[in-house]
């Protein structure tokens, strides 16, 4: 056994050897058979440019910072849109009855409150009564409109239900934050996050002369570096013509984060100082900030009022001594929901003025008690000089969560005492009765008289039998005639007047539309200037057709009358008043840059326009009369004292004042009381109720006029509207002398000057469509008769 086991390994051991001796022997090369090399290595090289390609792709989409800033912004927006949805069918699903407990109604009435269905005349009746009885009650028991409390927000949701319902038929329920501002979406803030306070005017509506708050004397000192350049808000062309400039405020406000006492400027106030300071305070100037978008409001709890601004200072009663307000207590209230959105949204900005005399070192502004207190000793008074005593202004900062406010419904508190919308629909009411007067009279002018008479004269072969009837077809030999004092005048008001027509009317449909905002401060200005100057155009084609009319030859000086008259007879005013604003140093004068960006619009925009205008005009075909005119001018007969040209001017304007005089109140109240005005569909409907009531005064007074033989219509059918305009100008002294309390000559001559260029504009406009419209009626009715 054990002799094959040697055995074995013996054979085992020999095999190994033969095999690797074997193995040891160089072998033939043997070509392989399968793809070639060169094709392969082709196909390698392709397949790595590929994939590098959709390497490189890959890499730019999901690394490019500008793809995913885009998607951000993308996410961010449909975010905002979705969050502004909820809020707004939030608001709009609010209940009607604001101030109306289940257990005053019936179940009945309360089911169809519920399902959001229409209520009867009687069930609405109840509801109203209820509702007035519960805020009267309310009132009694001291509960105020201007608080953040649940109670005063339904008291101020109860006296805007009728301003948050849109709708011309079916109205439904909005926010005042959709209507002032659509399109807006609420602003998020992170803790810690710094916020601005911004810097607006210094106003008084005792006087139209604003200020700078950074030009008061004894004010905050600004040390402007580039960044703070760069967190102004941008101007618009109206803004600097108004005189809005929103710098920082050196106030350091962060998000949810309360500021004690901090001292932010010293100032020594000397003789001219002093003088200046006592001016502004008996002239009730209020300083006016921004703190994300929202005006700072001045609330009185107890006597139920809240203020845009906060004075300068304030005068007591008792003693008459002035005194000025140094410390500002700020308090921004918040609404925070982790559910809806991330971060805070600010709801309220308040301030309370302190006046207190703090120590040159400035040791007692410390904590949150800086506080009026009853010794008077303690405020900074304005009645002696303070040249070696130096002032200390301050201020602390509180933010205060509050979840019964959302920022849909923030400026609630704004509007409060605002006139109700229904006055605007009285004003519609109005002046649709008088173009309804006006379209009865016009009708009976044109089916009864007008169709008789032209079917007698149609039949009448002859003219001397119909003399006795009309005597409107007697002049048709010279209703065409030129007018004899100066058609080129005639031509320019016309043209003027269209384009002034024109660019009002696009700049208010632009703010229905929401393409402009009125609520931004010069926004409106702003298109009103530009439509105006892109307007030119339609200045020069009308300026041009009825002087071509006139067989006027000067067409050059025509156009350029056209181009220059209006505008520049209002640089000119306009200048010599920017000269009294730079001497006060107002912040609504006008820089040297500001008037050159104006002249070249004027120059370089407009009057090319108005030129290209006039050569389209001259181009075509002139307009074609219905009858020729004779060689020799007719005689005019006498007429009565009630026909006279005067008379019948002042009578027809007061058509077209009576149009729009309602709605008139509320924007001289926007311009010289600093009210909100915003109800641009309500303009709208008056500025076209007040075109027809212009055509259908000056269609019946020429009417009139050539029944009495007289052809000369065509100065008198535009003074017959253009009269409106003095309406206008005697109602601005009205306005001033019953509802503003100027002080001082130069607000006189500001009020003065702006409300006659407006009365200007008024009545350019309106004479406008009086002449074109009898320049229509004319033609039409001698063209509807068979002439010799």
């Amino acid at each position: 056994m054990q002799r094959n086991n040697i055995l074995f390994l013996v054979l085992l051991v020999l095999y190994s050897g033969v095999v690797s001796a074997a193995n040891a022997v160089p072998k033939k090369r043997v070509k392989t058979v399968g793809p070639d090399r060169k094709k392969y290595k082709e196909l390698q090289a392709d397949m790595k440019t590929v994939a590098s390609a959709s390497a490189v792709r890959l890499a730019k989409e999901s690394v490019d910072p500008k793809l995913m800033r885009r998607e951000r912004e993308r996410s961010h927006r449909r975010e905002k849109v979705k969050e502004r949805k909820v809020a707004f069918d939030k608001a709009r699903k609010k209940p009607r009855t604001i101030l109306v407990n289940k257990d005053q109604i019936d179940t009945k009435m309360l089911d169809k409150i519920n399902r959001q269905k229409r209520l009867s005349a009687k069930e609405k009746k109840t509801i109203d009564n209820i509702e007035l009885k519960t805020y009267r009650d309310l009132r009694k028991q001291g509960v105020d409109e201007v608080s953040n409390t649940k109670q005063s927000k339904m008291l101020r949701e109860y006296r805007l239900r009728n301003k948050k319902r849109r709708g011309v038929f079916r109205k439904k329920e909005s926010s005042m934050a959709q209507i002032l501002f659509p399109g807006v979406s609420p602003e998020d803030y992170m803790r810690g996050e710094k916020v601005w306070i911004y810097t607006d005017l210094v106003e008084s509506r005792l006087t139209p002369v604003p200020f700078d708050v950074y030009d008061l004397p004894g004010y905050f000192e600004e040390v402007e570096t580039r960044w703070l350049k760069k967190q102004r808000l941008r101007r618009n062309l109206g803004s600097r013509l108004l005189g809005h400039d929103l710098k920082p405020a050196p106030f350091d406000l962060q998000v949810e984060k309360d500021m004690p006492c901090t001292v932010f400027g010293k100032s020594y106030i000397g003789s001219k100082e002093l003088q200046w300071l006592r001016q502004l305070v008996e002239r009730q100037y209020r300083v006016h900030l921004q703190l994300d978008n929202l005006p700072v409001l001045l609330k009185s709890h107890d006597l139920n009022f809240a203020l845009r601004g906060y004075p300068i200072g304030f005068k007591l009663p008792d003693d008459k001594k002035i005194y000025l307000y140094n410390h500002f207590k700020f308090t921004v209230t918040y609404h925070e929901d982790p559910t809806t959105f991330q971060g805070v949204r600010i709801t309220g900005f308040e301030v309370h003025p302190v006046s207190v005399m703090h120590d040159a070192m400035g040791d007692s502004c410390s904590g949150y008690n800086v506080e009026n207190q009853s010794d008077r000793s303690t405020f900074v008074s304005l009645e002696k000089e303070l040249g070696q005593t130096p002032v200390l202004f301050s201020y602390d900062v509180k933010w205060v969560p509050n979840e019964d406010i959302e920022w849909s419904d923030r400026w609630d508190v704004y509007l409060v005492g605002s006139p109700d919308d229904e006055i605007h629909y009285y004003s519609i009411v109005n002046s649709l009765m008088i173009v309804v007067v006006m379209t009865a009279a016009i009708a009976s002018i044109m089916v009864r008289t007008l169709r008789n008479d032209i079917a007698g004269y149609n039949e009448i072969v002859d003219l001397e039998e119909g003399d006795d009837e009309t005597g409107w077809k007697l002049v048709h030999g010279d209703v065409f005639r030129a007018p004899a004092f100066s058609p080129m005048a005639l031509s320019v008001l016309v043209g003027t007047g269209s384009q002034i027509g024109v660019a009002g009317f696009l700049a208010v449909i632009l703010s229905v539309i929401h393409v402009t905002n009125a609520m931004n401060k010069g926004q409106m200005l702003t298109s009103l200037i530009l439509l105006y100057v892109f307007c030119g155009s339609i200045a020069g084609y009308i300026s041009s057709r009825v002087y071509a009319l006139t067989k006027g030859t000067a067409w050059k000086l025509n156009t350029l009358l056209t181009a220059t008259a209006l505008p520049g007879f209002c640089v000119v005013m306009f200048s010599i008043l920017n000269i009294f604003l730079s001497v006060v140093n107002a912040a609504s004068s006008v820089s040297f840059l500001t008037i050159c960006v104006l002249f070249i619009l004027w120059t370089c925009v407009s009057t090319p326009l108005v030129f290209l205008g006039a050569f389209v005009g001259l181009r075509f075909k002139g307009i074609e009369v219905t009858s020729k005119t004779n060689s020799i001018a007719r005689i005019v007969p006498d007429s009565i004292w009630s026909t006279a040209p005067a008379v019948t001017a002042m009578v027809g304007g007061v058509l077209p004042f009576g149009a729009v005089c309602i709605e008139l109140a509320f924007i001289m109240s926007a311009l010289w009381l600093h009210q909100l005005y915003y109800v641009m569909g309500f303009l709208l409907a008056v500025g076209v109720v007040l075109v027809a009531t212009c055509a259908q005064v000056a269609i019946v007074m020429c009417y009139l006029q050539l029944c009495a033989e007289d052809y000369r219509w065509w100065w008198k059918s535009f003074w017959n509207c253009a009269t409106g305009g003095i309406y206008i100008l005697l109602y601005s002294i009205w306005f001033l002398t019953s509802r503003l309390k100027m002080v001082g000559g130069l607000p006189v001559i500001i009020y003065m000057t702006y409300m006659t260029m407006i009365s200007l504009l008024f009545g350019i406009f309106c004479g406008a469509i009086g002449f074109l419209s009898s320049l229509w009626f004319t033609k039409k009715i001698y063209g509807s008769v068979k002439l010799d």
